[in-house]
């Protein structure tokens, strides 16, 4: 199943750091209230995703905020260090929620697996963003190209509302 309009988040245990150490933190819980703009990643520090993708979601939180949005977060099979020094690195502050999905396991749940093995990436996420309301899926945007920043991004996002 891929994540569609009007499915439910899943719960799947996620980790974040918080005040310097790993946070397990239930999906269901951080992204099921209120307006959540999630987008999803293949990886940390790759190009395109910390070159285009996460800087402007940063950049835009703002004008997010100012459309409704309560939390922005973001998604990648990585572990919640990588995502910390990610986070840091691009001066995300509190503007972007950093969610580590270590094993993979919201992006099988959500359907929206990549097999970047050729690569030596293993299993990865899809490059995606989604519009949530109360846990549910009200829009949701996958890109056809891991490398591309279309879609998926802050400013499509921000059209949409």
């Amino acid at each position: 199943m891929t994540l569609s309009i009007g499915d439910t988040v899943p719960d799947v245990t996620l980790i974040t750091v918080r005040d310097g150490a790993p946070t397990p933190v239930q999906s269901s819980d951080v992204l099921g209230s209120g307006t959540v703009v999630l987008f999803g990643v293949p990886g940390a520090f790759t190009p395109a995703c910390s070159d285009q993708h996460l800087p402007e979601y940063v950049l835009r939180a703002d004008e997010l905020k100012e459309k409704g949005v309560d939390t922005i977060a973001c998604v990648a099979v990585n572990d919640a260090f990588v995502m910390d020094a990610w986070g840091r690195s691009r001066e995300v502050g509190d503007k972007v929620l950093m969610l580590g999905d270590g094993n993979g396991d919201f992006a099988k749940a959500v359907g929206l697996t990549l097999d970047g093995t050729g690569f030596g990436l293993g299993l990865r996420s899809q490059r995606y963003a989604a519009v949530l309301k109360d846990g549910v899926v009200e829009s949701v945007w996958v890109e056809e190209k891991p490398t591309d920043v279309t879609v998926s991004s802050a400013d499509a996002v921000l059209k949409s509302l």
